[in-house]
């Protein structure tokens, strides 16, 4: 029987690249978007093109009761789920925290800390081997800045995501004999779209010489670091990171 997975925000970059991948693997996909419903579209099309299977629900994961139609969207279409990639974030343009509103802080963290939250919950609730499940992996898309903190750029979101990293390291410990790990994938400079909802496209080109590998990574890259990590061959892995980065 096919394993099922989520991906959540996957109608471009990493989360694409993640639907893209996964779906090579043999997962039959769903493939969450919030409004862009014709890139999501181009995903499925292109996973159902090289022979895979999948299938775009949309859902704002910011929403609690659309995370719900979501999850029982997958179980109505597939009846089980074995892996979860909380990809789904926003970032706001660039500014200092002296510059930022609650409004602005609290839709970052509704998107990016309560969305993967919710998803998780949602994602344990049908795992975990507590509540009749197989078991099953989740990954959370964290991002380098969690470490470094993006001074002058995005505080915020440096923020959101450093809470994504302790929801990874604290639900692992608490599924971990139900069967689920839990682990988190922090990129670095990765060429995407999401530069530009900054407002500056141009950001890789500004900042690859402080990489030492003196690149901006690419959507596939991240790709494979996540979906090693949903794999049989990370079995003894949980609560832990792999920086995708180039040593940034």
């Amino acid at each position: 029987m096919n394993k099922t997975i989520l991906v959540t925000g996957a109608s471009r970059g990493i989360g694409a690249a993640c639907a893209l991948l996964a779906a090579r693997r043999g997962y039959t996909v769903c493939v969450n978007y919030r409004d862009n419903a014709a890139a999501a579209a181009d995903v499925v099309r292109a996973i159902e093109v090289a022979g895979g299977q999948a299938f775009a629900v949309a859902a704002d994961v910011a929403d609690e009761a659309a995370v719900e139609r979501l999850f029982a969207a997958i179980d109505a279409r597939c009846g089980r789920l074995d892996a979860l990639v909380n990809n789904a974030g926003i970032l706001a343009r660039q500014a200092r925290v002296e510059q930022m509103d609650a409004a602005r802080i609290q839709r970052i963290l509704a998107t990016n800390v309560t969305g993967s939250f919710l998803c998780a919950r949602e994602a344990v609730r049908r795992m975990s081997t507590r509540h009749g499940g197989t078991g099953g992996a989740i990954v959370n898309v964290s991002s380098r800045a969690a470490v470094l903190g993006s001074a002058n750029e995005y505080v915020d979101y440096a923020a959101s995501k450093a809470a994504v990293d302790a929801l990874t390291i604290g639900l692992a410990k608490e599924v971990a004999q139900e069967g689920i790990r839990v682990n988190g994938v922090r990129p670095g400079l990765i060429d995407t779209e999401m530069h530009a909802s900054g407002g500056e496209p141009g950001r890789i080109a500004r900042l690859q010489s402080s990489v030492p590998m003196a690149r901006g990574g690419t959507a596939g890259e991240v790709a494979a670091a996540v979906l090693w990590l949903l794999s049989a061959e990370a079995s003894y892995a949980t609560g832990t990171f792999i920086d995708v980065s180039g040593g940034r």
